[in-house]
């Protein structure tokens, strides 16, 4: 498989999943000094000033950093792009990782040639998720580098195959690099990962319970004290299927095993229970999207600590495998 130089010095084959609101400068720092690429959405920076802001602090830390320890660099990061027509920022977008030549572009919603073209006249290369194989064959069409299969058990917006078969009907053609997404929180499933096909881990909700993450308290508790059971998977919130935490549909006032049908950011239900001023929920702010692999997940940690341990559980897999 041809993987690009910059996604062979990892110091694990993972790569942190951009997380609407939560993935802010100080985790993808953190993410990428510990050796795994560290990624957030380009629409997390609000007002979109912010952006250049933003990506002045990581390249500049990271650049610190390498400096000061030539031995263990850090990691590439990378900025995520909705590319459907409703984001009326991407241009602006756009123009400004070209100016900070952001190495690594995950684009989402759709897959566009021009963007493929223009990541690459910078010298960046670009990952499109997918959550089937026509979705993936349309994305490399295009000019995508790389997919990033998001499959069953994936945080926020999750497909519905299970990761198997994806992988496998992927591999079946593709021989680009492959990230994997989809309930995986431990070095085992990492692992396990790559054993079925796929080179690199895509790893959100695990990083959500971090100290570094822009996560409400509540929020990362929640992480801590949630299992798969606790992960509810609906199209009520924003019009497509994701995963979200159970007690925060409680929390807005719904009952999880009876959500009515229709579009919810339509709907009246009067006050939302906890929601300053007495506003209805909404999706990702008050109703938290979580993988169903937080069950690994038992504490709140610098996300250095949590790296180690997936690094100490990878290397104990692998030493089982080949025992």
């Amino acid at each position: 498989m041809s993987i690009p130089p910059l996604l062979s010095r990892l110091r694990l084959p993972i790569i942190g999943s951009p997380m609407f609101i939560i993935s802010g400068p100080e985790l993808v720092i953190a993410q990428c000094k510990a050796g795994i690429v560290g990624s957030f959405p380009a629409l997390n920076a609000r007002p979109e000033v912010l952006l250049d802001e933003w990506l002045h602090q990581i390249t500049e830390e990271l650049a610190a950093h390498n400096r000061a320890h030539p031995d263990r660099p850090a990691a590439p990061f990378a900025v995520n792009q909705i590319v459907h027509r409703s984001n009326d920022r991407l241009e602006r977008d756009l123009a400004v990782c070209a100016k900070w030549q952001v190495p690594i572009t995950i684009t989402s919603l759709g897959a566009r040639e021009d963007l493929n073209h223009a990541v690459h006249a910078w010298g960046g290369i670009t990952l499109h998720d997918v959550i089937d194989d026509r979705y993936a064959r349309k994305a490399i069409e295009k000019g995508a580098d790389g997919l990033i299969a998001v499959a069953a058990g994936a945080g926020g917006h999750a497909g519905k195959l299970s990761p198997f078969a994806l992988v496998q009907e992927i591999r079946a053609w593709f021989d680009g690099p492959l990230a994997l997404s989809g309930a995986i929180a431990t070095g085992d499933a990492v692992l396990a990962a790559q054993a079925m096909g796929a080179d690199f881990a895509y790893i959100g909700s695990a990083f959500i319970a971090t100290e570094e993450a822009r996560a409400d308290a509540r929020y990362k508790q929640g992480i801590v004290d949630g299992g798969a059971a606790d992960i509810v998977y609906t199209d009520l919130f924003t019009g497509v299927h994701g995963n979200y935490l159970r007690g925060s549909i409680t929390a807005a006032g719904l009952d999880p095993d009876d959500l009515p049908q229709g579009d919810y950011r339509t709907m009246d239900f009067g006050s939302a229970a906890g929601n300053e001023g007495g506003a209805k929920a909404k999706a990702w702010r008050d109703i938290w999207g979580s993988g169903q692999g937080i069950g690994a997940v038992d504490r709140i940690e610098p996300v250095a600590d949590r790296v180690e341990r997936i690094a100490r559980e990878y290397a104990a897999a692998r030493a089982r495998i080949e025992a």
